[in-house]
């Protein structure tokens, strides 16, 4: 079960909705909700006139996110929520919500509209010891995990999310398990069945009555899956975060990625 939930605050518009949707979650699990607001990189020497022009941004900054974690809490009371805390970090966006999700059960994030923003949840989710629920900016978000999706390939990061996602899983009103694949022959397809109905028996060991099946499809995975979710009227979608290397990094994936950049609902993500 989730017992503490991290949420990552801005100054921008969507925040609102995540924090409202962080905090309905929160009561809902009965979890102590955790408001994070990251103020931004450290100051670096740049000679004196450079260092005191940094720091002074800096000190922006810094009044900005306790401002954010103010209001954070103010929002929080006014829902009646008690087991409530803000943290304000001088840290950039992920590092901070990486290092501090390793002491949280799940993390709630934005999907961002600017590059950066994009660009520091891609860095949450690849590198988080949790997983991350991911919110759209634009969309309604009236319920959450009611009618859920999973995307399963029956790999170790597609195990991880449905496990990491089992609290939710365990109150949904419908769950439905979908590996999307490119047309395959039927000693293929006859495999697959049989591993889907191990994740049928898996899920209804918790409680969790699923339906499972394998679905030939001609495009990618990651907008097969945004189709399905719209086609069932999902309002969560489960799925591992896949990962490749590239020199010295790791990029994500082309589902992955797919979903991030164009998702329609809350995703949750294990990697």
């Amino acid at each position: 079960m989730y017992r503490s939930l991290l949420v990552h605050l801005d100054d921008q518009a969507p925040c609102a909705a995540r924090v409202e949707l962080a905090m309905r979650l929160a009561r809902r699990l009965e979890c102590h909700l955790v408001g994070l607001a990251p103020a931004g990189r450290r100051p670096v020497s740049l000679g004196l006139e450079g260092s005191v022009m940094l720091e002074q941004s800096m000190e922006h900054l810094r009044r900005t996110a306790r401002h954010t974690a103010s209001l954070f809490e103010e929002t929080c009371r006014a829902a009646g929520l008690t087991s409530v805390e803000s943290v304000v970090d001088t840290d950039d966006t992920a590092r901070s919500v990486v290092n501090h999700a390793r002491c949280s059960d799940l993390v709630v994030i934005g999907q961002g509209e600017r590059d950066d923003d994009r660009e520091a949840v891609e860095q949450v989710v690849l590198q988080s010891a949790r997983p991350t629920l991911v919110v759209p900016y634009a969309g309604r978000l009236d319920t959450l995990a009611e009618r859920v999706l999973v995307g399963w390939n029956d790999g170790p990061e597609a195990a991880r999310a449905v496990a990491d996602a089992m609290p939710l899983l365990c109150r949904a009103k419908e769950v439905h398990v979908v590996q999307c694949d490119t047309p395959v022959d039927e000693v293929h397809a006859g495999d697959t069945s049989r591993k889907l109905e191990a994740v049928r028996r898996w899920l209804m060991w918790h409680g969790v009555d699923a339906q499972v099946r394998l679905e030939a499809t001609e495009i990618d995975v990651g907008n097969a899956l945004l189709s399905r979710a719209a086609d069932l009227g999902a309002d969560l979608l489960v799925m591992g975060a896949y990962g490749r290397p590239r020199w010295t990094e790791r990029v994500l994936g082309g589902a992955t990625r797919t979903l991030l950049a164009s998702m329609t609902l809350p995703v949750l993500m294990s990697h």
